[in-house]
């Protein structure tokens, strides 16, 4: 599913429970010792969908740790993103050769929990939600929202280092399954990318947002 958002050259890999076996690397179960059953489940599974994503890039298994901010550290020379709600698991991979910048994000497809809009979301980007609401019924708009400011953090902070909160970023969500991400001037140091294209899917009870920052590509790229 998650590959009907993502251009040629990044690689998926995708999971919807923790049945099939998924081991984890000494240093990887060391992590979980003392989670949740549950918890360790859902990691172990998507750092398989890790694993297999890489593999179609050619790389053999090893172990994937996080880094500064709870990244995963990718190899050499990949970008990557990993997501996990609860029915889903997802990891994305690319060459940094042709990929920039790499997020994903999943979410249940339900309402965001009762003032959490508020403290994510600016006064036009809430308005843009009621307009998309009226054109579309039946998506959720204020958890899609969330979902594409969790993928341009998630593409952010491995290419920059930099915190980057809910409000730094204005989305404007289009009915058609893209949405674009103009950052705050304060936000992007000189030199980085300050605005982002991605695309959603809302389907099987879950909505999925990706954003790719392709080489070459102007003002930070996209799928």
């Amino acid at each position: 599913m998650i590959e009907e958002i993502l251009p040629p050259g990044v690689r998926s890999a995708e999971a919807f429970d923790d049945l099939a076996p998924a081991p984890l690397f000494p240093e990887e179960a060391a992590l979980m010792a003392g989670r949740r059953q549950r918890r360790r489940a859902q990691f172990a599974t998507a750092r398989a969908c890790a694993r297999r994503s890489l593999a179609e890039l050619g790389l053999p298994p090893a172990p994937l740790l996080p880094g500064a901010g709870g990244a995963p550290q990718w190899p050499d020379g990949v970008v990557g993103s990993i997501t996990h709600c609860d029915g889903y698991r997802a990891a994305v991979t690319a060459r940094a050769t042709e990929v920039a910048a790499l997020g994903i994000d999943a979410e249940p497809a339900g309402p965001l929990p009762r003032g959490v809009l508020g403290l994510i979301s600016s006064a036009t980007e809430r308005a843009s939600l009621e307009r998309l609401g009226a054109e579309k019924p039946g998506v959720c708009w204020d958890r899609l929202l969330f979902s594409a400011k969790e993928s341009v953090y998630k593409a952010w902070f491995p290419a920059t280092g930099r915190w980057l909160g809910f409000t730094d970023a204005e989305v404007r969500l289009a009915p058609a399954g893209t949405f674009t991400a103009s950052l705050r001037p304060a936000t992007a140091p000189p030199g980085t990318a300050s605005r982002f294209e991605g695309r959603w899917l809302s389907r099987q009870d879950l909505v999925l947002t990706s954003v790719v920052a392709v080489r070459g590509a102007p003002s930070g790229g996209g799928p």
